[in-house]
């Protein structure tokens, strides 16, 4: 069975939309945990537009699975995560004032800034995954990296989902066959949901983890949370 790894961005987007503390992000984080969440996905953004950099420390004291810190490598990135010490850091290539990730690392053109960047989390123990297209060239490169795992960004698979499954899936299918093939673990995000996710899970043999934010926290608002996360946990069966 594939991990759940809830992203809890949306939840910190709340809080500061009144400038209190309501909902605790960090009571939230722990909540996720007790109703099955297998581990917490942040991103904080230099802008702090949600999570904010002293909730990462924070988060780092209560968190009991995983916790996974997804961003752009700049040299604060870099500098707060070998602080922090998560169990995996996920790369991105966002710019500062992207609204959501959208793309996934040409690994091709950025191999040696990659490759140094995870040298360094690496020497400190800490697990990297690279955020990529499914494209064959893209996951080949991704290998001389020496990543660890590599996050499908699936945004393309949910958007075509719904008018041909098979066609949507088939990329994924290829390239999850590819990176396993030469021992890269893989994880996946983006857009994935309650009507999507249990088509995905049950088409890519090797996923390890799937981190799932923006849906999940929408259908909390009709669901209940532990009821929803218990809902994409059966989904990922």
């Amino acid at each position: 069975m594939s991990r759940l790894s809830v992203n809890i961005n949306k939840a910190a987007t709340l809080r500061n939309a009144r400038g209190g503390d309501n909902p605790n992000l960090i009571q939230f984080a722990i909540d996720c945990e007790s109703f099955g969440a297998d581990g917490i996905t942040i991103h904080p953004r230099p802008d702090e537009r949600h999570v904010r950099k002293k909730d990462v420390f924070l988060l780092k004291k209560v968190i009991r699975t995983e916790f996974n810190i997804e961003g752009f490598p700049s040299r604060e990135f870099i500098k707060l995560v070998l602080k922090v010490k998560p169990n995996q850091v996920t790369l991105v290539p966002d710019p500062p004032d992207v609204l959501t990730s959208n793309s996934g690392w040409d690994t091709v053109k950025n191999q040696i800034f990659l490759r140094n960047v995870i040298n360094v989390f690496r020497n400190e123990g800490i697990r990297t995954s690279i955020f990529l297209e499914p494209v064959k060239e893209m996951i080949i490169a991704a290998k001389e990296t020496k990543t660890d795992r590599v996050e499908l960004y699936t945004e393309s698979y949910a958007n075509m989902f719904s008018k041909n499954q098979e066609k949507a899936i088939e990329p994924f299918i290829q390239s999850a066959e590819l990176a396993a093939s030469i021992n890269l673990e893989i994880n996946a995000g983006h857009d994935l949901n309650l009507q999507n996710l249990n088509f995905f899970s049950s088409k890519i043999k090797h996923l390890k983890e799937v981190s799932i934010g923006h849906a999940l926290i929408c259908d909390a608002l009709y669901f209940g949370l532990e009821n929803t996360i218990q809902m994409y946990k059966r989904n990922l069966k």
